[in-house]
């Protein structure tokens, strides 16, 4: 992380910095502070020049404290890591047409061109020509078509999806409805709306959520059988056995 913040503050050597190092510790401080930051006047950058001094930490401290730095004090190598984000927001902030330039050519060729081959992707799903063909599949389907055509699109989807797949084709038993259709008339709702549109939405809407409770009834059922089938009937490998000792 250093190395990189570095190479993007133009530093000679950003590969070749120890940071364990006291003395190229304090050089890159100096560095940052003369090149990129410039917080303080040339005269008073004396006491971070003074980097073979014993007081020089003392004058580090007092340049993050001028620096508002949020990091403690004692974490001196999360305080550099600060200073050189602070110096790299500096340097875009002085330079921010230079590099939105560059971040915009980047960009541009990072992301190739692709041409598709699926004719689908070519298709202009807001066409009169599109939404004609929409209503009139779902008219050959039954399908009820809805104001926005894309949203027909997606039950008339549904539909062959679930109705004209290759396994219903080859069984239709697989989908006819068994049992004796009751009238809407007839089903019991358990309350009133006060409006008979309303309650008749309202007994759809209980009648499509029961249906959706018995098919999730159904295959936690399925579910059972299958554990119970693998848990009651363990496959015995009589080689491992032994009698005696």
């Amino acid at each position: 992380m250093f190395q990189r913040k570095l190479s993007a503050l133009n530093h000679p050597s950003p590969d070749k910095i120890n940071l364990k190092d006291t003395q190229e510790f304090r050089s890159l401080v100096l560095w940052l502070e003369d090149q990129k930051i410039r917080h303080y006047k040339i005269e008073d950058r004396e006491g971070l020049r003074q980097i073979k001094n014993n007081d020089w930490q003392k004058y580090f401290d007092k340049y993050l404290k001028d620096l508002a730095c949020p990091i403690p004090i004692n974490k001196s190598m999360e305080c550099f890591e600060w200073l050189l984000s602070f110096a790299v927001r500096l340097e875009y902030s002085d330079n921010v047409d230079k590099y939105n330039s560059v971040t915009t050519e980047v960009k541009k060729q990072a992301v190739p061109t692709v041409i598709s081959s699926n004719p689908l992707d070519k298709l202009d799903f807001q066409s009169e020509e599109f939404i004609k063909g929409v209503n009139s599949l779902a008219k050959l389907l039954n399908v009820t078509p809805h104001a926005n055509h894309l949203i027909t699109l997606r039950a008339v989807s549904k539909v062959i999806s679930t109705r004209l797949n290759a396994q219903v084709l080859q069984n239709p038993s697989l989908i006819l409805v068994k049992g004796v259709p009751i009238p809407l008339e007839e089903a019991n709702l358990g309350f009133t709306t006060g409006d008979y549109v309303y309650n008749q939405a309202a007994k759809i809407l209980r009648l499509l959520y029961i249906q959706d409770l018995r098919k999730l009834q159904t295959r936690i059922n399925e579910t059972i059988v299958a554990v119970q089938t693998i848990t009651a009937n363990p496959k015995t490998d009589t080689k491992l056995g032994k009698v005696g000792r």
